[in-house]
């Protein structure tokens, strides 16, 4: 390679880093304006996690952690308000940093897909993002205000639109508000206080948590469900729970299988609490069978033979109210005008052979016919 040419492509391969940090930032999340409000000042965007929780940034991690922009804005009355948005790669990380974020006090609020309030804090997750808004004073159309914004915020398309559908497999009797927690993550689920190690879950294994908080005689108790691709995989990590939980007396844990789930149940609660617990969670497999079994009204053949049997008798019928209607016709028109249109003037003689007649008797050569 020429010595010109090599400077060339060492000056590209120094100044890229350089070109990379100067091309332009990703499009802003965040509205410029939305109910009234203007922003203020610059739009604070990040995509390190420490930035925008530094106690909790493993735990954004472990839910698909993607940017975060930080906002102020205000109104013309001087009222303030802050906004942080986090965006992760899918629906379900969002959805699972709000059950993290998500206290027990919180009021239920309808912005954006779920909301909860306490004071002047409203927390709320729309799509793969999530918002905590944290108002200088509260007023009748904060929410309204809200609303606007979650409407503003650019929607996930494709895979990131799906929620988990596990949540919706704990039991809503004895169920402590707002204490749900969607888990992705070891992390996370040290974070939560959950009533069995992150080693025996295995999250190596695609296993996906929710838990719940639910009220006993004794206190508080805690389900878990584990949910795994397959129910062997959930069965065999069943009987490592069930191994290690042995080795423990008394029992301070209850688990079961329903289909790919592991269901645990730990707490202060008595053994037939949990043995109610653990029998309210059921497994309901939607299966979709999508090859041919030729077993449709077009592959039948019982459909065949009677449609077969319909198209005879429509044929059927066809011919005798025709063959009616043609005759009925002649005898009307023989009726109305005799002799007219029917009728021959002359008799047509027909060939016969006269089969009924005697053979003839041969005289002289010719056949002569005997009356």
């Amino acid at each position: 390679m020429p010595l010109p040419r090599l400077h060339f492509v060492l000056l590209l391969a120094l100044a890229a880093p350089l070109l990379a940090d100067t091309q332009a930032p990703t499009a802003p999340s965040l509205p410029h304006q939305f109910g009234g409000w203007q922003i203020s000042g610059v739009v604070r965007a990040s995509s390190d996690p420490a930035v925008a929780d530094p106690v909790n940034a493993a735990v954004l991690k472990e839910y698909g952690f993607d940017a975060f922009e930080s906002a102020t804005y205000i109104r013309d009355d001087g009222r303030k308000l802050t906004v942080k948005a986090a965006r992760f790669a899918d629906t379900s990380g969002a959805y699972g940093a709000f059950t993290f974020y998500k206290t027990p006090p919180m009021l239920v609020e309808k912005i954006g897909d779920q909301a909860g309030s306490l004071n002047e804090r409203v927390l709320f997750y729309r799509g793969n993002f999530l918002i905590d808004a944290v108002f200088q004073k509260l007023s009748a159309m904060s929410a309204a205000e809200l609303r606007e914004l979650a409407s503003d915020l650019p929607l996930a398309t494709g895979g990131t639109q799906g929620l988990p559908g596990l949540p919706a497999y704990l039991p809503s009797q004895a169920y402590v508000k707002n204490s749900a927690k969607y888990v992705l993550g070891p992390l996370t689920l040290e974070r939560v206080n959950a009533p069995i190690p992150s080693q025996l879950v295995d999250f190596n294994a695609g296993a996906e948590i929710v838990l719940g908080k639910y009220a006993s005689s004794g206190g508080e108790a805690t389900l878990l469900l584990i949910s795994y691709p397959t129910p062997q995989i959930a069965g065999d990590h069943l009987r490592k729970i069930e191994a290690a939980q042995a080795q423990t007396a008394p029992a301070t844990i209850f688990c079961r299988r329903t289909g790919p789930i592991v269901v645990v149940v730990g707490g202060a609660l008595s053994q037939s609490e949990a043995k109610s617990l653990l029998a309210s969670v059921n497994y309901e497999a939607d299966v979709t069978w999508n090859q041919n079994t030729y077993f449709d009204k077009r592959n039948n053949i019982g459909n065949l033979v009677w449609n077969a049997l319909v198209l005879c008798g429509i044929l059927m019928l066809f011919a005798l109210v025709v063959g009616v209607a043609f005759g009925g016709l002649r005898v009307l028109v023989q009726h109305i005008i005799p002799e007219k249109v029917f009728h021959r003037e002359e008799q047509v003689d027909f060939i016969s052979l006269q089969l009924s007649q005697k053979p003839p008797e041969i005289r002289d050569g010719r056949p002569k016919y005997i009356n």
